[in-house]
């Protein structure tokens, strides 16, 4: 019964959007937070109601397709506005729905006193509507409405404060950063449909298994156009840079991009399209190798900030980075299980985040706090969850569960290598230190200033709601296949468990997130001024400031592509088409000037033009 409701899930949303678009000037803050939030959390209810009966009841073939409309039909092209729920979708569409949700009831009291106030909902609500269309999308012309629907709303939440000038060009560099992507996708559409007949997403699977072999020129073409918009999409190498500076954006909005949307549409696609990539074995190893340097990369430059939003960014690019090494190894499960366990701690830390900025008279910078754990000891105690979900500290952390997952399948898929997991493990070392790098200088040692405003009921609720779930969300795989086994519904499992082999790599990897938890400790509360006569060495501080830059990627291509394309636009000032429109005018004009000079009124000069032409036309016609 209510997997029928399927349609209202994204439906919601886009209706509280339209009101709020339409009337929000002239509601009040109270009745505009009731719609934004009422209409998201309606949604999220609805999802778990037709997520529940689909677990319970699963339909036949374990899929369930609603067609609502054809969108367009013309010559065999038939796209239709349909969605479909799979074990896949129900998981995104849970987590999505209920991050958001908790997103939105928090936005409500954090973003009661800015200017704005229906706009900032109205884009939040289009966001989760059109996250939804993508993730329930039954085609991939409909998916890709949702993929430019949420690219819009980065846009417009990362501008909202569009008064200051460094907002508006991080908005607009995420929106054109994510549209190189964007581009190559929209040709892999073409191609797809070009040869497959079709874009319906399980035809597309049925028919490329059947028509294209292993390693096939189109099999490899296609998977690394739709790889080009998943790198652009979830910020990772090369199309990344976009992503540190979308911190330009209200907290809130940082949580809901890193935690629920947009970044997690490039993992999304990947794994619903996964048999294009099996069918492609370079192309997923590539997927493999980016996750790994981006882990690591990412996780360098987290260690070296100092806003905190940044060393949230940067760390969520390491996160995707750990997701698409599993993608690139076939480890499809534990991919998705770590988006979702992500979704939660991710979440929690950018709110928690939000607590301390506004109640530090919106200061970012970790070396100007110090000391809140005694001033906020409820945020502190939901970021310290939310920190050691990230840094998998072992058994009780959902973070652990996942990341553990993606680590070992790394090293005993068939596609995968030592090398590959020793990146991994790295990057768990890297992300422990510079997680509780964080914890220790802002919440531990002498407080710097004072915090001048304390969280209500509604930033406190979601704060211990998605505490709970980075502690328990990692239960649903431990010591069952429950999780795994749904998903194997809709995706291909990678492999058994390998006993005690499996059992020595999780006590390294175990080791390894709390060797980096104590180093952080070590190095950051025990000892700073360790860490502060290193960075005063030649080679270490070159090192820092590289790391800090984000490895020089925005210089890079600031000298390969803007400026060039400055400068030409410069030298074309007046556009060189125009000038060949100019010429043709010039041209004309040159005809004309000439012609009026014949025009004398002298009668003996036009009798001896019509002599000449005629003697001219005699001696054409007689050597004819």
């Amino acid at each position: 019964m209510f997997i029928e409701l399927l349609w209202l899930i994204p439906a919601l949303p886009f209706a509280g959007f339209l009101v709020l678009a339409l009337t929000g000037r002239v509601l009040s803050r109270t009745v505009t937070a009731a719609i934004g939030v009422g209409s998201v959390g309606l949604s999220a209810l609805i999802a778990f109601l037709a997520g529940t009966s689909f677990i319970t009841s699963p339909p036949p073939g374990h899929f369930y397709r609603q067609v609502l409309w054809t969108w367009i039909d013309v010559d065999g092209f038939r796209p239709e506005i349909a969605f479909y729920l799979d074990a896949l979708s129900v998981v995104m569409m849970l987590v999505i729905t209920f991050v958001s949700f908790m997103i939105h009831l928090y936005s409500s009291e954090f973003m009661a006193d800015e200017e704005g106030y229906a706009r900032f909902f109205a884009y939040m609500n289009l966001f989760v509507g059109s996250m939804l269309t993508l993730v329930l999308a039954d085609n991939l012309l409909f998916l890709y409405l949702g993929w430019e629907g949420v690219g819009l709303c980065s846009y417009l939440l990362i501008g909202f404060w569009y008064k200051d000038p460094a907002n508006g060009y991080a908005a607009r560099k995420a929106f054109v950063v994510t549209r190189i992507g964007d581009a190559a996708m929209a040709v892999g559409l073409f191609l797809l449909f070009t040869n497959l007949g079709t874009l319906q997403i399980q035809e597309i699977m049925r028919l490329a298994g059947q028509q294209w072999v292993p390693g096939s020129g189109l099999a490899v073409a296609a998977s690394a156009l739709l790889l080009g918009g998943a790198l652009g999409k979830s910020a990772q190498l090369p199309l990344q840079t976009w992503l540190p500076d979308a911190m330009a954006g209200p907290t809130p909005v940082s949580a809901l991009i890193h935690a629920a949307t947009m970044v997690t549409a490039g993992v999304y696609l990947i794994a619903r399209t996964h048999v294009l990539f099996t069918l492609a074995p370079a192309v997923q190893m590539v997927v493999a190798v980016i996750g790994a340097v981006t882990l690591l990369l990412a996780g360098l430059s987290a260690l070296t900030q100092k806003d905190i939003k940044r060393v949230l960014a940067y760390s969520t690019i390491s996160q995707i980075g750990y997701m698409f090494l599993a993608l690139g190894v076939g480890a499809w499960t534990a991919a998705v299980f770590h988006f979702m366990t992500h979704a939660f701690f991710k979440a929690l830390l950018f709110l928690c985040a939000g607590v301390i900025i506004t109640g530090l008279h919106h200061e970012h910078d970790i070396f100007k706090m110090g000391g809140v754990r005694r001033q906020l000891p409820l945020p502190f105690m939901t970021f310290l969850i939310g920190a050691s979900s990230l840094s998998a500290l072992p058994f009780f952390t959902a973070g652990f569960y996942s990341k553990d997952m993606v680590l070992h399948q790394t090293w005993f898929s068939s596609s995968g290598s030592p090398w590959l997991w020793s990146a991994g493990l790295a990057g768990a070392f890297i992300t422990s230190l510079y997680a509780f790098r964080v914890v220790f200088i802002v919440f531990f040692g002498e407080a710097k200033e004072q915090v001048v405003k304390k969280p209500g009921m509604k930033m406190l609720i979601p704060l211990v709601a998605l505490a709970f779930l980075s502690i328990t969300g990692g239960y649903v795989e431990s010591g069952t296949t429950a999780f795994s086994g749904f998903l194997h519904t809709a995706l291909p499992q990678t492999g058994p468990a390998h006993g005690g082999a499996g059992l020595i790599l999780l006590i390294i990897s175990s080791v390894v997130s709390l060797a980096g938890t104590y180093s952080a400790y070590v190095l950051f509360l025990r000892n700073p001024e360790y860490v502060e006569n290193i960075l005063r060495k030649a080679p270490a501080s070159l090192l820092h400031r590289l790391w800090f830059s984000g490895w020089g990627f925005d210089r890079i291509y600031d000298i390969l592509f803007v400026r060039p394309f400055v400068l030409i636009a410069r030298i074309n000032r007046d556009d060189f088409i125009d000038l060949i429109y100019g010429g043709m005018a010039w041209v004309g004009l040159g005809f004309n000037r000439s012609l009026v000079r014949t025009q004398t009124g002298k009668v003996r000069l036009y009798a001896v033009g019509v002599a000449l032409g005629a003697a001219i036309l005699l001696a054409a016609v007689m050597l004819l």
